[in-house]
């Protein structure tokens, strides 16, 4: 105990790592868990047919990226979450792009740094313009970690993959979501 039977500050910060006394668990209706299912594997497949076709001029520049998976996660699997609306994710996934080109363009010759800032300034300008979307994170991190074709596209990074892909996400969300007579699968809560 520190000072007049307050807690020490160790005391109290150890103590916020507890947690809550428990959580709550919802669990999904089989309908919900097919759509979700299905939603995500119509719009990763989506993102992922110009891969398809090694010829066509797009596929080089219109491929999967890892943070497109957990996007769908949000989108799809809790589409009521704020971090899951249309502008989190647009928004979000642009300017995380633009800040992981940036970082690679300035200090790709010291991944760890440019990793580092791309992600930490990623999630700072996002919470600033209210618009945080967890995997626009991954995005920034992969601008800097490569591969080499998405070195190769630079700025172009950020039109596409990253906006073709979040907004084919988004389309498959709003077509998909809706289809459901769940009041919790309906989306967007807001469009801005």
């Amino acid at each position: 105990m520190g000072d007049k039977g307050r807690p020490s500050p160790l005391a109290v910060y150890i103590g916020r790592m507890r947690g809550t006394a428990s959580r709550t668990v919802t669990r999904q209706h089989l309908s919900v868990i097919l759509l979700t299912w299905g939603a995500a594997a119509i719009g990763i497949f989506l993102i992922s047919i110009p891969n398809l076709y090694p010829g066509w001029p797009l596929s080089t520049k219109l491929f999967l990226i890892g943070s497109f998976g957990a996007s769908a996660a949000l989108l799809y699997g809790a589409p009521h979450s704020e971090f899951a609306q249309p502008r989190n994710l647009v928004v979000g996934q642009l300017v995380s792009a633009f800040i992981g080109v940036t970082a690679y363009k300035l200090l790709g010759h010291h991944v760890g740094l440019a990793g580092a800032l791309a992600v930490s300034t990623s999630i700072a300008i996002l919470q600033a313009i209210h618009s945080l979307h967890p995997p626009a994170g991954a995005t920034a991190l992969i601008a800097v970690l490569g591969p080499a074709n998405v070195h190769k596209l630079g700025y172009q990074f950020v039109l596409t993959p990253v906006l073709v892909g979040s907004v084919a996400l988004l389309l498959v969300a709003v077509v998909v979501n809706n289809l459901s007579s769940h009041e919790s699968r309906h989306y967007p809560t807001a469009w801005w």
